[in-house]
């Protein structure tokens, strides 16, 4: 699985729309808060550019992260990002906490097993075609699988695995996933002809093909030339 998303944050004792101000503009760090599980709001502030770089991520908004601030850690998702509209810089995030019971959405990447043995390749040179690496689940936060295993050995040529048909770890779930939702995980194809060029057989230095002449070439007598007809035209007289 890919490595866990970790930010730093230091307390934050100003609260308020002023003194969230302040904290963006003089200290150049976004305010945020920490809640629930039963505990107290946490009250932190980001550094903008950390946060920054973690939100390109796609992953930031679907997995656990991981907050420090100071000897303290927590594990959260995000909840809320706010963002100024025009200048396109964060001004706000919730996060919120997670234990081992609580669900949550999920991008898992795929891992295709037994590739090398699957049927299709060794029997018929088929070619495996992955058309999903990636699946979204619901889970329990204490049991985030790393990857979701897909077993391709027994597949034939011309044969696919589909959503519906893959084996998800105990207590996960596919959100929204049903007939007409479903999806082609893998399937083996037969491999693309490769068309050749014809080769021309290579003609030996002053070789013409069969069929063609030179343009040396003539048939029967050569024709008179022109001052050979004139003569015979008008003879000279004696």
């Amino acid at each position: 699985m890919t490595d866990q998303i970790i930010l730093n944050a230091d307390p934050r004792e100003r609260t308020g729309s002023n003194k969230a101000r302040v904290i963006r503009k003089i200290d150049g760090m976004v305010p945020a808060i920490v809640y629930g599980d039963e505990k107290e709001t946490l009250n932190i502030k980001l550094k903008l550019n950390e946060l920054t770089k973690a939100a390109e991520n796609e992953l930031f908004y679907t997995q656990v992260l991981l907050i420090k601030t100071g000897e303290n850690e927590e594990k959260v998702v995000l909840k809320e990002l706010q963002k100024d509209p025009a200048k396109g810089k964060f001004l706000h995030a919730d996060f919120q906490r997670v234990s081992r019971k609580t669900k949550l959405k999920v991008v898992i990447p795929v891992n295709f097993v037994n590739e090398e043995e699957c049927v299709g390749i060794r029997e018929d040179g088929g070619v495996v075609a992955k058309a999903i690496r990636e699946i979204e689940i619901m889970c329990l936060a204490g049991n985030i699988p790393e990857s979701i295993d897909v077993d391709i050995e027994n597949l034939h040529l011309g044969e696919s695995l589909r959503l519906t048909e893959i084996s998800l770890p105990e207590g996960s779930e596919i959100p929204g996933l049903s007939e007409e939702t479903d999806q082609m995980v893998v399937s083996v194809n037969a491999p693309k002809a490769v068309e050749e060029d014809p080769i021309e057989d290579e003609l030996e230095d002053g070789e013409v093909p069969e069929g063609e002449e030179t343009s040396e070439e003539t048939t029967g007598d050569e024709p008179a030339t022109t001052e050979e007809t004139a003569e015979k035209d008008n003879p000279e007289e004696g």
